[in-house]
């Protein structure tokens, strides 16, 4: 991960005094990094001459924060939580919700050395290592979506009830409030969703861990093996339906490479990665689906949803873009994706 030692607005002095209170082991003198990218949650690196650490933070206090947004302290529990199981996270050490200390919530967790990987396409590698790294990724989310969440202290991680209905009333809200420009899709996406839900998607037996944005670079791999050592980034995660969270993890295979680091059009056979049909089938074999005939019939919704749900995300950085709170430079790219997405999430509502 690179780092930016830009301007942060974070008092030294005072997350030592607290470190040095309540992390163990602490030992200063204190240097703070932020990390480049990430839209949301800012995320810093500490240095000290013994340790480096993770610290993720919610936006500094001038932001206005949308309803829901930034939820670290929920970051925080979940992957506590999963300590110990199939899931990769790096180790948690402190929350801080007393936003007397830094001016916000933020906590620490573990600094783990590894390769963040943002070109999807994974130039470099060879056909057999961009294979394994898809196949790591696939076992990954198959492993998320099969923790037992009354087993792991999760059960009340989410709301009862149907997941897609909320989701998407959640994001329309979040849309409304995040306007900078109309845009005809996301008005018609509105409409046409809640009324065109599968039984696939109705089926409220179907609950897992969901991590709302299950990407290539959001893992860590290990320095040199195609092993995932993290998953990172779970702002938007919740109790919720496990093929609401794949087909997200599948928007990559229609999302030209040129718009937003996707493998649309890429030529993937010959690169080594998985076709998203076998990707898929894969995916229901891990987690022991049988429906898989179901799943591909209704897979259009599902990209559907989705692409409508990033459109929706990329508004919300584009209010934050205009109001001058977004947290890093990429999110003005990040941004003007909302009406591309949206079209494209309106093209697969008319082929469902």
């Amino acid at each position: 991960m690179s780092t930016d030692t830009s301007s942060h607005t974070i008092d030294t002095q005072a997350l030592e005094r607290y470190l040095q209170a309540h992390l163990p082991g602490y030992r200063g003198p204190l240097q703070i990094e932020k990390f480049k990218g990430g839209q949301s949650n800012p995320t810093y690196k500490l240095v000290t001459p013994e340790h480096s650490y993770v610290m993720r933070s919610k936006p500094g206090p001038v932001a206005k924060l949308l309803p829901s947004a930034h939820a670290i302290e929920r970051e925080y529990r979940v992957m506590s939580a999963l300590q110990g199981s199939a899931v990769p996270v790096p180790k948690m050490h402190l929350l801080c919700e007393d936003e007397s200390v830094i001016g916000r919530a933020f906590f620490i967790m573990e600094f783990m050395q590894g390769r963040v990987l943002w070109d999807q396409s994974l130039p470099g590698m060879s056909r057999e290592e961009r294979a394994a790294h898809y196949d790591e990724m696939n076992r990954v989310i198959a492993a998320m979506h099969q923790v037992d969440v009354k087993a792991v202290g999760l059960a009340d991680y989410g709301k009862p009830g149907s997941y897609f209905e909320r989701q998407i009333a959640r994001w329309s809200k979040q849309y409304v409030a995040s306007i900078t420009q109309p845009i005809e899709a996301m008005d018609r996406l509105m409409e046409w969703l809640p009324a065109h839900m599968p039984a696939s998607a109705r089926d409220e037996s179907q609950v897992s861990i969901v991590h709302g944005d299950y990407r290539l670079d959001n893992l860590m791999f290990h320095p040199t093996e195609p092993r995932a050592i993290a998953v990172l980034d779970w702002e938007l995660s919740t109790l919720g339906h496990p093929l609401a969270d794949f087909s997200y993890h599948c928007m990559s295979w229609h999302i030209p490479q040129a718009t937003f680091r996707g493998i649309g059009g890429l030529d993937l056979v010959s690169l080594g990665i998985p076709l998203e049909a076998d990707y898929l089938r894969r995916y229901c074999e891990r987690t022991g689906r049988k429906d898989v005939a179901t799943v591909e019939a209704d897979w259009n919704f599902y990209l559907a949803y989705n692409l409508f749900r990033a459109a929706g995300i990329s508004q919300g950085i584009a209010k934050r873009v205009e109001n001058g709170t977004a947290s890093s430079a990429e999110a003005r790219q990040v941004a003007a994706s909302a009406r591309p997405l949206a079209d494209m999430a309106w093209q697969f509502a008319q082929q469902a």
